[in-house]
């Protein structure tokens, strides 16, 4: 059997673009394994696919659909609810609790600190050397 053209499949399929979206479907769906409506005739999955669409062997409507369901994104998640979020410990991290206190006081005490106290601060963290 003669390959098939697209000209053969323009007659069923006018738009050219279409045509390549429905014959692409309909050959993955072959390579997923569905059944083929002719003999293969060692052909590729994407000439088989012309050729089923110009001999009318499958229903474009369905490849249409799937077409459609292949392309279409998966919906946004749901947001969580207030109720699940209360489940969930703060302070807790995969590893179990975390002591986060001395951080806190050591945040809040440099927060709180003069200039001068910071720099004296530093320069005893350093073991009395200058930072310049």
């Amino acid at each position: 059997m003669a390959r098939v053209t697209v000209e053969d499949c323009i007659e069923k399929v006018p738009n050219r673009f279409e045509l390549v979206l429905l014959a692409a479907q309909r050959a993955r769906g072959l390579s997923r394994g569905e059944e083929m409506t002719l003999d293969r005739d060692n052909d590729k999955n994407p000439v088989v696919a012309l050729r089923e669409i110009a001999e009318d062997k499958i229903p474009l409507n369905g490849l249409r659909d799937d077409l459609v369901r292949s392309l279409a994104r998966a919906p946004d998640p749901e947001p969580v609810d207030e109720e699940v979020m209360d489940l969930i410990p703060t302070d807790q991290n995969i590893f179990g609790l975390q002591d986060v206190s001395a951080e806190e006081e050591h945040a809040h005490a440099a927060e709180t600190m003069s200039a001068d106290d910071l720099n004296a601060s530093i320069e005893a963290e350093l073991g009395g050397r200058s930072r310049r």
